[in-house]
């Protein structure tokens, strides 16, 4: 008896075992999801969700966060050092004083832009780094020659000849010749022998109070009724550096021919002022801030990048000539600056289409060099985050990579979307970056420095980033201060998962199609996984399977069927720990008809 004979059907599977993370692409590989939530990219080869974060405390209105020893940020008005109030600090709360900008030196935690500095190895030693005194209507002032350390000369004659019979140490002004010069008679060598030196002390009620030597100040006000003191009186009206101070007098370099005494009256008395200049960005470098500004300032078109006086961040226009005076450049790129950060030993000013880097001299003759590279995109500046020898920012194309010379684009897999208003943070060797799409809902992504893709965690708006003993401590918009590794504070409840395949079955040849997925997996006891698929890209979900989980480490096989179809897409999300372990597709062979 003869039977007929059946053909068997063609049938074959392709396993992924290796997860490779997010690839907002349309064509991407089977082992990348075009769309997650709340995964990591920790469990390496296995895809899996992310750790619980924690929450450490509920802030009402936070403007920034850092890291010295321990953890700093301002809340409202007040400033907090280790989870305590810093008494005696009133921050400002003005929109165009927010947010703070944390910048460390030293023991000295720097604030910007209110200028204020606290020494937090002693919690008394605080203030404002800026510093002004203005003479009072009525108020004595008193000009003459002395010594730096502000002793005044007694015998002192102003004439175009010698003076007869000089004494031994006597001062002789010599107003033969312009500028004047001050000399001193010595006996040993029967001669007048020029000062090298001159110093004018400028004495009043509390005029000294608050600076120190070394100081460079602001000076105006300077002057007198005599036509002849008045011209030598101007020429104390400069930026100067203070070669001594006390709560009553100030000595600077200068010479006048005889000691004036005046007083203040039409608001019109001497003025002093130390004086922190307006700053876009600022860091800290080889124990110096460094900043830059472009802008007007003092009614001038500033473009510049400069540094305070070596380990005094309080003092930026102190120029004695010597290794640790101020430093200021201008800069001819065009453009405002959009970040600046310490980087590999140097510091490093952006603008969106050029880089500048400072080479540091130990003998102060600091060199600006500026490069044609892609800098940070303007409102992106808190981006900047290094991880490894790598430094990471948010640039107009998307996310770079820069290297100290080049920067190179790493956000291929972010796909199309536009973001901006980025933040950046470190934990271990994943940069985060929390930012914005064109329609202002907040994304936060991890990019695995050494495995080399991304994931996308969730839609949390967060606003600042701080990474401490391994761990990033992160501010979001709802005041939520937290952990993201949640190993301080209490872990958040449960969340939710995603995970989007993106188009499967448009590179099987042969007439090929998906008859079956299998997906290994484990979930939290009880917690719930649901799946769904999308055929032929029509944009409607279709639900095809729910499973509950049986516990942490019990792994089971959720098979799915779907119809035939030319390609498709799957979802699976739920909530609790989840692990997938693999996923198989059994593809089998159809008619050619």
């Amino acid at each position: 008896m003869l039977y007929p004979t059946l053909n068997t059907i063609e049938t074959g599977r392709v396993m992924t075992e290796r997860f490779g993370g997010y690839n907002h692409n349309d064509r991407i590989s089977e082992s990348e999801f075009y769309y997650t939530a709340n995964l990591t990219t920790d469990m390496y080869p296995l895809a899996a969700s992310r750790k619980k974060r924690g929450i450490i405390s509920k802030l009402t209105s936070p403007s920034g966060l850092a890291v010295k020893d321990s953890l700093v940020y301002a809340d409202g008005s007040s400033l907090y050092y280790n989870g305590n109030r810093v008494e005696g600090i009133t921050l400002s709360t003005l929109p165009e004083n927010c947010p703070k900008k944390f910048v460390s030196m030293g023991a000295y935690l720097c604030i910007f832009p209110d200028k204020i500095y606290l020494n937090t190895a002693d919690m008394t030693d605080f203030g404002y780094m800026e510093k002004s005194y203005k003479a009072a209507d009525g108020t004595k002032i008193t000009y003459c020659l002395c010594g730096s350390d502000g002793t005044a000369y007694d015998s002192v004659t102003a004439s175009d000849t010698e003076p007869k019979d000089p004494q031994n140490g006597d001062y002789w002004v010599d107003t033969s010749s312009k500028p004047h010069i001050l000399k001193q008679y010595s006996s040993s060598l029967s001669m007048w022998a020029e000062c090298a030196s001159v110093y004018v002390k400028i004495e009043a009620a509390g005029i000294g109070s608050g600076f120190s030597e070394g100081d460079g100040v602001r000076i105006n006000g300077c002057t007198c009724e005599d036509e002849e003191l008045n011209e030598q009186l101007k020429t104390l009206n400069a930026t100067l550096t203070l070669k001594a101070a006390s709560d009553n007098y100030i000595v600077v370099t200068g010479i006048i021919d005889e000691a004036v005494t005046v007083t203040a009256s039409g608001g019109n008395g001497i003025s002093v002022e130390r004086k922190v200049p307006k700053m876009d960005f600022v860091t800290e470098c080889q124990n110096r801030l460094w900043g830059c500004y472009y802008g007007i300032e003092d009614g001038k078109t500033v473009n510049e990048i400069f540094c305070c006086k070596l380990g005094d961040f309080k003092n930026w226009e102190t120029y004695a000539g010597i290794s640790t005076d101020s430093f200021r450049a201008s800069c001819g790129t065009d453009g405002v600056w959009t970040g600046a950060a310490t980087y590999l030993g140097y510091p490093f000013f952006f603008k969106e289409n050029y880089v500048h880097k400072v080479y540091v001299s130990s003998t102060g003759a600091h060199q600006c060099v500026s490069a044609a590279v892609e800098g940070v995109e303007k409102g992106s500046a808190e981006s900047m985050t290094a991880v490894g020898d790598l430094l990471f920012y948010k640039a107009p194309s998307g996310i770079n990579a820069f290297d100290g010379t080049s920067a190179v684009s790493v956000s291929e897999a972010l796909g199309q979307e536009r973001y901006n208003s980025a933040v950046g943070g470190r934990q271990g060797n994943k940069y985060y970056i929390a930012m914005k799409n064109t329609d202002g809902k907040p994304n936060v992504f991890a990019y695995d420095v050494q495995k080399g893709f991304w994931i996308r965690e969730d839609d949390k708006d967060i606003k600042f980033f701080a990474d401490m003993g391994g761990e990033l401590y992160f501010i979001d918009s709802e005041g939520n201060l937290g952990t993201m590794g949640g190993s301080a504070g209490v872990l958040e409840d449960g969340f939710s998962w995603e995970a989007e395949s993106g188009m499967i079955g448009c590179d099987y040849y042969g007439k090929k199609y998906i008859s079956r997925l299998n997906l290994r997996m484990s979930l939290e006891k009880n917690c719930p996984a649901e799946f769904f698929i999308q055929y032929d890209s029509d944009g409607k979900w279709e639900k095809r399977g729910v499973v509950r989980g049986m516990g942490k480490g019990v792994t089971f096989t959720l098979p799915i069927v779907p119809r035939r179809c030319d390609h498709l897409r799957f979802k699976i999300k739920g909530e609790g720990e989840f692990r997938l372990y693999s996923i198989t597709r059994v593809l089998e062979k159809g008619s050619d008809m």
